[in-house]
């Protein structure tokens, strides 16, 4: 349950984020969701792995580096899923940082509200 509550509250910030940023676009109440899930399993099984492959880089750059492999998530989701797009690096990478923020955001009022 909490799963499938994390996995809506992801869609909607997709969503927001789609009719803020000018160079994302969600076709769909559907697209987000799969977007949102997609997300999900690429940062699950994906990003551990970048992250391994990266380390020496990430190190010199202080960590900066695992922006540019959040914005490379975001455009693997944009290769997969057919009703959603990014116009390139620089919009992945903000809609990266903001998605970040927005899920931290909402999930923190989940959380709340089950204290």
């Amino acid at each position: 349950m909490k799963f499938l509550l994390k996995m809506i509250l992801s869609a909607i910030a997709v969503l927001v984020l789609a009719e803020i940023l000018p160079g994302v676009r969600v076709d769909s109440y559907m697209s987000a969701l799969i977007v949102a899930v997609l997300l999900a399993i690429l940062n699950a099984i994906v990003k551990p792995l970048l992250i391994i492959l990266t380390l020496p880089v990430t190190i010199v750059t202080l960590g900066l580096f695992l922006l540019v492999i959040n914005a490379a998530i975001i455009l693997m989701a944009d290769h997969f899923v057919s009703g959603f797009g990014v116009n390139g690096w620089l919009w992945a990478l903000i809609f990266s940082v903001l998605l970040s923020v927005f899920q931290s955001i909402l999930y923190s009022i989940l959380k709340k509200d089950k204290s």
